[in-house]
């Protein structure tokens, strides 16, 4: 039998978008996210390690607004993650996998990843914790 011949398996065009798929999506993001973002760390640490001119350099690029731009939406990520992770241990210890419940706790992942997003950056603005 030939690959053309071959049935597809179901992709997104096939279903229809829902908040599971979301919620998926963004695990799946910001996991990535985060991935990139610990290069990053790495890269910073490295040039701790090579002396005080290499790491004033990474200091000026992180203490930027695009370096605390980059914080906050690695901050954003970290947050969703660690959240969506418990979700779905809840998922793996069996609760919460009707519809209405995970509808719910979907809504709560998103609410508690924005309440911690903002505090965060918050923390991270007003000077309370510096990169």
């Amino acid at each position: 039998m030939s690959d053309a011949s071959r049935p597809l398996s179901p992709h997104l065009q096939v279903y229809r978008f829902t908040y599971t798929m979301a919620t998926s999506i963004f695990h799946r993001a910001t996991g990535l996210a985060l991935a990139a973002g610990f290069l990053g760390l790495v890269a910073t640490l490295i040039a701790l390690a090579d002396g005080p001119q290499a790491y004033a350099v990474a200091y000026e690029l992180l203490k930027g607004v695009v370096g605390k731009l980059a914080l906050i939406g690695l901050l954003t990520a970290f947050w969703y993650h660690t959240f969506a992770g418990l979700r779905h241990l809840a998922f793996d210890a069996g609760y919460g996998l009707d519809k209405r419940a995970a509808r719910r706790s979907a809504t709560w992942l998103f609410a508690a990843t924005a309440l911690a997003a903002l505090l965060s950056a918050y923390c991270l603005l007003a000077g309370g914790a510096r990169p």
